[in-house]
This record gives C-alpha cells, structure tokens and sequence, in this order.
C-alpha cells in the first residue's frame, strides 16, 4: 500500500522547486493533496498535473504573511477533502534572502523583519491553524522545511538563517506541545538543492564546484531528495519519530569547514 494513501496532505510553497516535486509525490503515495503557493496559477498548473496523473488535488493561492489567507487555506482543504492529515510547511520568503539579505554589519531592518514576519511567524500561523484539523482527525503529521543556514553560520543571509533556526525550535516547541494528542512535528534541514533558483546563484558556475567538493556525497541535491523525506516523515513509517531535525544534505554539515581544502592538499602531495 501506498505511504499515505487515504490521507489528506497541505504542502506549502508548492507552486515550483521542492514543493511542487513534493506535492507530486505525495499525491504518488496516495493522499489527496491541496497545493499551495502564492502563486495561484503555479499551484492550479501543479494540482492539475496531478489530476491527469490520476491523482486528487487543488491549487489554492495563499499568503504565508495573511492570517486570514492561512485560515481560508485551511477550511479549502476540510471542504475539498473532508479535513487534514498531513501539513508541509515548505513556503518562504526565499526571495528576501536571494535578493536583500546582506551581512549582519550592512542589515536592511526591514529584510530582516519581513524575514522573520513571513518564515518564523508564518510557519507558527499555518501549525496553528493546522493543528486542531489535525487532532479532529486523530492525530497527524507536521513537517517543516528548514535549511543547513539554521544549523551553522554561512556567507550572507544571516536573516534566512536566523528565521530557519527559528523554524527548528519550533519544531520542537510544536511536537512537545502537541504529542499527546497525536500530532508529529518534525524538520527537513536540506543542503544544497538544485532547483531553477539556485541555478542562478549558489549551483551555477564556480560556486556550484565549490559547494559540491563540500557536499561528500559527490552531487547536490534534487528537490526529490527532499520529496522522499518529506513523504517519510508524513507517513506512518515515522511514527515514533517527532521533534527531530532529518538532515538531507549530502553530507555537508558532518565535516569540519576546511575538510574539503585538505582532502585536495593532500591530493596533490
């Protein structure tokens, strides 16, 4: 049987990249899947590629900033659907950082605190509202896209970083809070994952060289990679797993910063 057949998935952000992949998948794997995005015609485009798959879903438009938007996502699905089983809290404001997020000396307070308004206060707004969908329906799975910028310090972007380091302790906050009633919350700290955004930046040209000399797996990450976590942590194959961090990023973190330097010294006698 499928890993989540029968259920009911919101997946976040899933308008392109990791989420529309996820929303896929998760469709794939069984569940009914309502595709969010702010981007309502990228979230309609994805949940109708999933229909002619013979899969079931909606595109629906939401604004992780709008209380009100979170709530209207949520009564979509119970009235598409029936209720909610599964959230995926992968929607950010990924453009603040690829854009304006300049080091802590050069910080622009308003990138900063919209950074942290949309991704830490969003996140919380959707697990919220979320939650009690979930215990209506006996419990259920919450997970959180973070990033490997929440769990060390990197070059720039220090309000991205500082918002998924948030999301991490949250996440943790949230399973404590909620695991009584049968509601799982858990992490996917991703490293560096090859979508049509970070081509233009951090997986094109030389940086795309260095950042796969630091990755030990030999290749950067596909937004599958991610699908298959996220699908894991949803389904019942995890269910004594919550207030953890899945770190599915080819090794980056597990070596020390200058590992990759010295394996090439090394190399070259």
């Amino acid at each position: 049987m499928a890993d989540l057949q029968g259920k009911v998935s919101i997946v976040t952000g899933a308008g392109s990249g990791i989420g529309a992949v996820a929303a896929e998948m998760f469709a794939a794997e069984g569940s009914a899947v309502v595709v969010a995005d702010l981007n309502d015609v990228a979230a309609h485009t994805v949940a109708e590629s999933i229909r002619a798959n013979g899969g079931q879903a909606i595109g629906v438009g939401f604004d992780l900033a709008d209380v009100d938007s979170i709530e209207a996502l949520m009564a979509s699905a119970e009235a598409a659907f029936g209720g909610i089983d599964v959230l995926f809290n992968n929607a950010a404001a990924t453009h603040l950082a690829a854009e304006r997020d300049l080091p802590i000396a050069l910080a622009d307070h308003h990138v900063w605190n919209e950074s942290l308004r949309i991704n830490v206060t969003g996140t919380m707004a959707c697990i919220r509202a979320g939650v009690p969908r979930l215990i209506e329906r006996g419990g259920g799975a919450i997970v959180n896209t973070a990033s490997g910028a929440g769990l060390t310090g990197d070059i720039g972007h220090p309000a991205y970083g500082a918002s998924k380091a948030a999301i991490i302790r949250m996440t943790t906050y949230a399973a404590l809070e909620f695991g009584s009633r049968g509601v799982r919350c858990n992490a996917i700290a991703p490293g560096l994952i090859v979508t049509p955004a970070t081509e233009q930046t951090w997986a094109a040209g030389p940086m795309r060289d260095i950042m796969v000399r630091q990755h030990v797996t030999g290749r950067l990450g596909t937004p599958q990679d991610i699908a298959n976590a996220a699908v894991f942590l949803a389904s019942e194959k995890s269910s004594f797993i919550t207030g953890q961090v899945l770190c599915v990023d080819g090794g980056i973190l597990s070596h020390a910063p200058y590992a990759a330097d010295v394996a090439e010294l090394m190399a070259h006698g």
